[in-house]
């Protein structure tokens, strides 16, 4: 099963989170999904191909490491809304990034080669339009993008769904919660932005953390 990763958790936990939303609460903004793609052609039933004598080569082991957590940044105190971190001394220049939100901790993460090297306090999407959970690459990256859906900014948008699932900059605070979208404030986005890939790893998950040495789990 894949795993997010923090032990940290925002002063009141979800009970005064994007999950504690009543009448008024602001909603931001999530997109609509790209313009479809050409249909695609039906597929030809299979043919049976003939077994071979010999094996087939094994592939290539994966190298756990590169997803090992190997370093927590030290934050003293418990984060509040509008909180966030970045911190890339001790880390390494190059390797696997990695990105884990929990939304039940209202905490997103960024690991480099396993050090975390930024983490921030999120909202995320309100109960009638959730966040799903689960693994996903991101497919897109815009600083400017603008919602399709809603007409406004979603700066630094990372994309996780065709449906307009996104990471991108936000107000963060309690009387806030978006149309299923993880937002952080502007600035750590826009540090976010600049950090990541195209085919980089969101883990979405609620409430599964990890320690210092155990596997981060990205299949």
């Amino acid at each position: 099963m894949s795993k997010s990763m923090t032990s940290r958790w925002v002063i009141g936990g979800v009970a005064v989170g994007a999950l504690a939303l009543g009448v008024g609460a602001v909603m931001l903004h999530r997109d609509a999904p790209p313009a479809a793609a050409p249909a695609a052609v039906a597929a030809k039933p299979p043919v049976a191909v003939p077994k071979l004598a010999s094996t087939p080569a094994t592939p290539p082991p994966v190298d756990p490491s590169a997803y090992v957590v190997k370093r927590v940044l030290k934050i003293d105190a418990p984060m509040r809304q509008g909180d966030h971190y970045w911190d890339e001394s001790g880390a390494p220049k190059a390797g696997p990034i990695i990105i884990t939100v929990d939304l039940k901790a209202q905490v997103l993460s960024i690991f480099r080669d396993g050090y975390e090297i930024g983490t921030s306090v999120i909202i995320f999407g309100a109960d009638n339009m959730p966040t799903p959970l689960g693994v996903f690459p991101i497919t897109q990256k815009d600083a400017d993008h603008v919602s399709n859906l809603y007409d406004a900014p979603m700066p630094y948008m990372l994309r996780l769904t065709n449906d307009g699932v996104a990471i991108h900059g936000s107000k963060v605070g309690e009387q806030y919660a978006t149309h299923g979208c993880v937002g952080v404030p502007v600035a750590f986005a826009r540090k976010l932005f600049g950090a990541v890939k195209l085919g980089d790893k969101v883990i979405v998950t609620s409430g599964e953390m990890l320690d210092v040495g155990q596997p981060i789990t990205a299949a």
